[in-house]
Parts: structure tokens; C-alpha cells; sequence
């Protein structure tokens, strides 16, 4: 018997991407690149604690600062977004990292034009990210449609909590064609979490 992709050497685990036996090397080189990874695999949750993610600009000292004090008085906001982004994420089919990563640069970018006193909605060329998009600006507007007085939520607190969550997902980026490690951390984030309610517009408090 041999590896079901190499067809050299002698398998060692049962990969569930392929629905066959394969060798560790195989493994290692074809997860996340050619091989769709169930995020439930025994071997890709292992690899995740050894993972090598591309380098991100560090933030200065001032910029952590604010980033702090923003998760700390819009806390409720910033579970709003992930949410939303993560119920775009479960809803479409197929999606990767770098698909998410699309989504919310065309995010970020459509509200910096909004907080500028501008519209020009930067939607994605990419289908996946596209979809992804405009389910979390539709996650938005309905948020939005149920803002009462005081408590109305500016569009630079919206951008703040993208940019945020944009941070995050560049910093779980490991250059895999097929790579998921950020939407892996997004879904264990959110596993089990509670009804929509919870995150309902009524608990946002500026």
C-alpha cells in the first residue's frame, strides 16, 4: 500500500481531505496547499501549535494603546463585528483565509470613505469575499435599523472594530493556497455561543 497522493512512500494516517491513507511528508507539504482540511483534523489542529504565520508591521506603542482602550469601551461592538463576520464566514461555502482577508479590506476601505463624509462602497472583485461582504454589511444594517438616539454607533467606531478584526486575521496568515487558521480561530471563538440576541444592538453601549 502507498500514499494516496504521493504514490511512493507507505502511508501513516488516514487524511479525511482526501478520503485516503497518506504518508506524514505528504502531510506536511499538501496541508492547507492542496489538500481542503477538515478543521476537525486530528493533525491539522496539532499543526496549528507549530504554525509559521507571515510577518504583520507591528503596531507602535500609541496605536496598541488606543487599540486597548477601544476594546475596552466598545467592547459589545467589537463582538458584534466578529460575529457578524463569522456567520458570513460559516455561510459561505468553500471560503479560505485570504478570502476573508479580502472581505475586510473592502470593509475597512468602505468605511474610511463613510467616516470621511463620502460613500464608495470598495466591494470585492474576488466572489468569495464579495459574498462575505455583503453579508456583514447586511449584519450592519439590520444592527443599524434597531439604533435608537444616544446610542447610534458612528461609523469610525464600525471602522475601528474592522480594522481590529483585519489585524487579527493578517496575523493568522500562513501563506497556504487553502490556508483556514484564522476562520479556525473564529469558529472556536464562536463555538457554542449564544443566540443572536445576545449580541443584539440593545447591548451596545457607547
Amino acid at each position: 500500500m502507498k500514499c494516496k497522493i504521493c504514490d511512493k512512500r507507505p502511508p501513516r494516517r488516514y487524511c479525511p481531505g482526501v478520503q485516503g491513507d497518506i504518508c506524514s511528508i505528504c502531510c506536511g507539504n499538501e496541508r492547507e496547499v492542496t489538500i481542503t482540511c477538515p478543521l476537525t483534523c486530528p493533525y491539522l489542529i496539532d499543526a496549528r501549535k507549530h504554525e509559521r504565520y507571515l510577518p504583520v508591521d507591528n503596531l507602535s506603542k500609541q496605536e496598541l494603546l488606543r487599540s486597548e482602550e477601544f476594546l475596552l469601551s466598545h467592547e459589545a461592538l467589537t463582538v458584534f463585528i466578529a460575529y457578524a463576520l463569522n456567520r458570513a464566514i460559516v455561510k459561505t461555502a468553500d471560503v479560505v483565509d485570504a478570502d476573508v482577508r479580502d472581505a475586510l479590506d473592502g470593509l475597512t476601505r468602505t468605511y474610511r470613505t463613510l467616516d470621511a463624509g463620502l460613500y464608495h462602497e470598495s466591494r470585492p472583485v474576488n466572489p468569495y469575499a464579495a459574498k462575505i461582504f455583503d453579508r456583514v454589511q447586511e449584519e450592519i444594517a439590520d444592527f443599524r435599523a434597531k439604533e435608537v438616539g444616544s446610542k447610534r454607533v458612528r461609523d469610525s467606531e464600525i471602522l475601528r472594530a474592522l480594522v481590529l478584526q483585519q489585524r487579527l486575521a493578517q496575523s493568522y496568515m500562513n501563506g497556504r493556497r487553502k490556508g483556514r487558521a484564522y476562520i479556525h480561530v473564529m469558529q472556536n471563538q464562536f463555538e457554542g455561543f449564544e443566540e443572536e440576541a445576545k449580541v443584539d444592538s440593545a447591548l451596545i453601549v457607547l
